[in-house]
């Protein structure tokens, strides 16, 4: 009979362990992103019951006070008055009743009449704007997000260059600068002055939109402006924040390693430092998609961009009650959804966020 020798050990045993680590990595991972879901399904639950709550905690009946005032400009017929005691609920009905049927609404996309776009329905004016933000804040939010980050690596990577003497303050001032500012100036100079740019709209009044190349000229052309004002108001955000990063960064002891080791520059500042000197900015990224469907407010104000913004802006004028608690509605989600798929990028980039949540 042989006796195993002291100490050693069984290879079936050897062969296990990696498995066994690998799907207790996969049940981590699992854990970790449905609580993630969980959580967040929670927030869309209770910012759905907040924006059912908060028209209705009002003093008064907001739907007579929406009748009145829509019938001082016209006469609004039965199915009308219907329509909108229903969206806001009939006087004396239970407030659960009036939850539910406000759930049925929200499902089919059912937010009333518009009062400032009188008689269309508020999902069909939502729908008009939607595309030009998404389009417009969406592009420009990735680009700033992309030229900023890539940016501040170089910047954090090369303290006291050149590059960074310059990028760094210059990056501050732009940062500080309002974004309604940065547009009044690019108005007055692109578009008053020099002529060179449309100041307002997103198309020509008198063109049809299709899609056509004179159609897309004229609204590339109008999106000039506003893009760019986006851009240089917040790109220096982002290089000031990543270039921080990576200062901290570069002189971690896994840095200081992969250099020791003789790795090229590029693979050491992308594949070591900037990975995980990016983690804070994704998250930061995250509110920033979110604000897309919302839109840069005063931005589509001063450029009067047919965007999700403006429409806001005009449903306050309005004091359009269906459209504005549609769009609160719309950005509470988006910025919701926006921080779930962040949370789920972190987790996937940085193993660390999977150990210490889940």
């Amino acid at each position: 009979m042989t006796v195993p020798a002291l100490g050693s050990v069984d290879a079936t045993a050897v062969e296990l362990r990696p498995g066994r680590r690998l799907r207790s990595a996969r049940l981590g991972t699992a854990r970790y992103f449905l609580r993630r879901l969980g959580f967040y399904a929670v927030a869309a639950a209770l910012a759905v019951t907040l924006n059912f709550l908060i028209p209705r905690l009002m003093p008064g009946d907001p739907a007579s006070a929406l009748i009145a005032q829509m019938q001082q400009k016209q006469t609004l017929s039965g199915d009308q008055v219907h329509a909108i005691y229903r969206l806001f609920g009939t006087p004396g009905e239970p407030l659960w009743d009036q939850y539910v049927t406000y759930l049925n609404q929200v499902l089919h996309f059912n937010f009333g009449i518009s009062v400032a776009y009188y008689p269309t329905p508020v999902w069909e004016v939502i729908r008009t704007g939607l595309p030009w933000t998404v389009g417009l804040v969406g592009l420009t939010s990735v680009l700033s997000f992309v030229l900023g980050t890539a940016a501040g690596v170089v910047s954090g990577s090369r303290v006291g260059s050149r590059f960074d003497s310059f990028m760094t303050p210059a990056s501050m001032f732009m940062g500080s600068l309002p974004f309604f500012w940065v547009a009044l100036i690019l108005v007055l100079v692109f578009g008053v002055q020099l002529s060179w740019l449309p100041t307002s709209g997103g198309y020509d009044g008198d063109m049809l939109p299709g899609f056509n190349g004179p159609f897309l000229a004229s609204v590339l052309q109008h999106g000039i402006l506003p893009a760019l004002t986006m851009v240089m108001a917040s790109v220096g955000g982002w290089l000031v924040g990543m270039r921080n990063m990576m200062v901290t960064t570069v002189s971690e002891d896994y840095v200081l390693l992969a250099r020791a080791k003789g790795l090229s520059k590029a693979r050491v500042m992308f594949q070591y430092a900037a990975r995980n000197a990016v983690l804070p900015s994704v998250a930061g990224f995250a509110l920033t998609i979110g604000t897309v469907v919302s839109g840069q407010l005063l931005v589509e104000i001063v450029f009067a961009y047919p965007g999700v913004g403006y429409l806001l802006y005009q449903a306050v004028s309005s004091v359009d009650y269906p459209l504005m608690q549609a769009l609160f509605l719309i950005v509470s989600l988006s910025v919701l959804a926006a921080n779930f798929v962040a949370d789920s990028v972190y987790g996937l980039i940085d193993p660390r966020a999977r150990e210490t949540r889940s």
